[in-house]
């Protein structure tokens, strides 16, 4: 099986919000942005696999600062572990208000774990992920603890 590095697959993405994507006071509502979180992190597996992805889970999800509308949100997603057909990508957004100099803020964060499916809508085996820095390795090695612990979880809940 073939193997890709981190940065093969990396993605940033981005959108000015408008009025349509918000409540009457000008907040963007979060399943919005969980969306084109949901797309970057499917375009990183896709980019990884070569095949189409699904999301199975989100974890971690944290709003840290508010989206308002004529922002840009700036979604950047990479992988951060990959299991036989799973692969777990972190997405972290950032807001920039246009109308001002200050550099953009940190608005949300989570995990996105995709699995890659064939055309019979199959898991299917993903290239292994190749990290090449510190950080990469141990984001690698925290995603493979919530990996495990997650096929626990499942194991335990066929045994009931």
């Amino acid at each position: 099986m073939e193997e890709k590095t981190v940065s093969y697959s990396r993605t940033v993405m981005s959108q000015v919000m408008m009025p349509g994507e918000a409540n009457h006071l000008g907040n963007v509502h979060g399943g919005e942005i969980m969306k084109m979180m949901d797309n970057t992190a499917y375009v990183v597996a896709r980019r990884h696999s070569r095949y189409n992805a699904v999301t199975a889970r989100v974890d971690a999800l944290e709003f840290h600062h508010p989206v308002f509308v004529g922002e840009l949100v700036i979604c950047k997603a990479q992988l951060v572990f990959v299991g036989r057909s799973s692969m777990e990508i972190k997405v972290e957004v950032e807001v920039d208000d246009l109308k001002s100099d200050l550099p953009p803020k940190p608005a949300i964060s989570a995990y996105f774990t995709m699995v890659a499916i064939d055309e019979n809508c199959k898991p299917v085996e993903v290239p292994r992920l190749i990290t090449e820095t510190p950080a990469e390795k141990l984001a690698f090695e925290e995603g493979k603890k919530r990996y495990d612990k997650y096929k626990r979880k499942r194991q335990e809940a066929k045994t009931r």
